[in-house]
């Protein structure tokens, strides 16, 4: 079955621990210098009604992310960008159950990738 990340942008406090995790465990990949497989796109923050501001921070997935496949292949539990979420934000898993998650809660997005 396929595996992918289920992410809730509304508690995502943009803190890069996601990104700093999968840094670290690709440091010997063949990852062009600089980029992993997960970014945070960061909107900032701005008022969206008269007594309402917003600060938008969104982990995005790269097709380099592999899920860490050697990671995972060692025994791992979950990516490692799971793992070090701070705001535990990130759930791992079949993408069939991360659906039902992703139906009862606005504000995430299920990232299907390969793995």
């Amino acid at each position: 079955m396929p595996q992918g990340i289920l992410v809730d942008y509304e508690w995502c406090s943009g803190c890069h621990s996601c990104e700093m995790a999968c840094a670290v465990e690709t440091t010997h990949a063949d990852f062009p210098e600089g980029h992993c497989g997960v970014k945070i796109h960061e909107e900032g923050i701005y008022q969206i009604g008269e007594d309402a501001w917003t600060d938008i921070n969104m982990p995005v997935f790269t097709d380099l992310c592999d899920l860490c496949a050697k990671r995972m292949a060692e025994g791992g539990a979950e990516p490692t960008c799971v793992k070090h979420c701070q705001a535990h934000v990130l759930k791992f898993g079949e993408v069939e159950e991360l659906a039902k998650d992703l139906a009862a809660k606005p504000k995430q997005v299920l990232y299907c990738l390969k793995g």
